[in-house]
């Protein structure tokens, strides 16, 4: 257990867990499985999180922070902030997923909650950028992250047509447009 003596052990457990849900998926390691990935002792991930379900909760927890960090980033530009959702899913795909599978961690969670309305939020200012009736702000976010997520889920699971090449941001920003374009049409 070489590893088990450093600063932040907490911080170890779950860039193991990062790393065995982008290998292998959310539900197909257990906490003994990523001890031993870590190096620490086979009590450390329950001693820091509980059980996986506490674990998971952190790392959606963080997933939601660094998301609504990543849509702060791009600005107020509603095309821009869906280009930013789609390069987040394909940067952080283990958080991703984890973020959108509210069944295996405790969404309720404080951490969860205030991260969740801070993506939730800036997500929101977007939309208020491309329309100015408040009645119509829910349905065009609504819209928004169907189209954003969608086209994200999409492309993580391989099965968008190969000619939008390689390169993800320059493949989602035309079908993102669309979006903005009938909007303020």
């Amino acid at each position: 257990m070489a590893n088990y003596h450093h600063g932040n052990l907490r911080r170890v457990i779950m860039d193991a867990a990062v790393e065995a849900i982008t290998e292998s998926g959310i539900a197909s390691w257990s906490l003994r499985e990523l001890a031993r990935r870590a190096g620490v002792s086979h009590a450390a991930p329950a001693h820091h999180f509980g059980d996986k379900a506490g674990l998971l909760t952190a790392v959606a927890a963080e997933g939601f922070a660094l998301f609504a960090d990543a849509l702060a980033a791009a600005g107020d530009d509603l095309l821009d902030t869906g280009v930013a959702y789609v390069r987040f899913a394909v940067e952080h795909r283990a958080h991703f997923e984890v973020m959108y599978s509210p069944d295996l961690y405790r969404v309720d969670d404080p951490e969860v909650t205030a991260a969740r309305d801070r993506a939730t939020e800036e997500l929101a200012r977007g939309v208020r950028t491309i329309t100015a009736d408040p009645s119509r702000e829910g349905h065009f976010g609504i819209a928004a992250w169907s189209i954003a997520h969608g086209f994200a889920t999409l492309w993580l699971n391989g099965v968008l047509p190969p000619e939008l090449g390689d390169d993800v941001e320059e493949a989602a920003r035309p079908v993102l447009r669309m979006l903005v374009q009938k909007v303020t049409d």
